[in-house]
């Protein structure tokens, strides 16, 4: 049931995105990213010092992307990993609820542009799905924290998406 409704929500986002391209919308880029390394302890933990390096390699590799726009979840890890891209870039974090991807699935395809968006290693594959990009494997939770992806629509709707690594690989404290 649970699949049947993201594949449901997919479908819809899709339709959505394609109107909005056909309508003349401007053409979106999406670059998204699960926070970077944090401290294991409680339930909004900070980064770890691997992790603030992390996260400062992310807004290098990025500094070229034209990205207009920063969206995170209200979380320190995830709120602290965009925070170096939005300083270098002079930019805001824009705050969203993991809760309701689809209403920012819908607020990306409607803006067009570029973005980063920073969340989580469940919500980060299922994000890249919803905009019609291929997720891939899940996320591994313990040790997979350098995973970057890019999805595009076009303004005739078409959508590509590619996954791709950055930073240093995952290393134990």
């Amino acid at each position: 049931m649970k699949k049947s409704l993201l594949i449901l929500i997919a479908i819809l986002v899709a339709t959505i995105a394609f109107s909005a391209c056909s309508a003349g919308a401007k053409p979106l880029t999406v670059f998204l990213v699960r926070h970077v390394e944090d401290f294991d302890a409680g339930s909004d933990p900070k980064l770890t010092d691997a992790g603030v390096e992390r996260a400062a390699a992310l807004a290098r590799n990025l500094a070229d992307a034209g990205i207009q726009r920063i969206h995170s979840s209200d979380y320190f890890r995830t709120r602290d990993t965009a925070a170096a891209a939005a300083a270098d870039w002079n930019l805001e974090v824009e705050l969203y609820d993991p809760r309701d991807l689809p209403a920012l699935a819908a607020e990306l395809v409607g803006s067009g542009g570029s973005h980063l968006v920073v969340g989580h290693s469940n919500t980060t594959p299922a994000m890249v799905g919803l905009l019609g990009g291929e997720p891939g494997p899940a996320i591994n939770e313990a040790t997979e924290y350098d995973r970057l992806y890019i999805v595009t629509i076009g303004t005739d709707g078409s959508t590509s998406s590619v996954m791709l690594r950055y930073g240093k690989p995952y290393e134990p404290q």
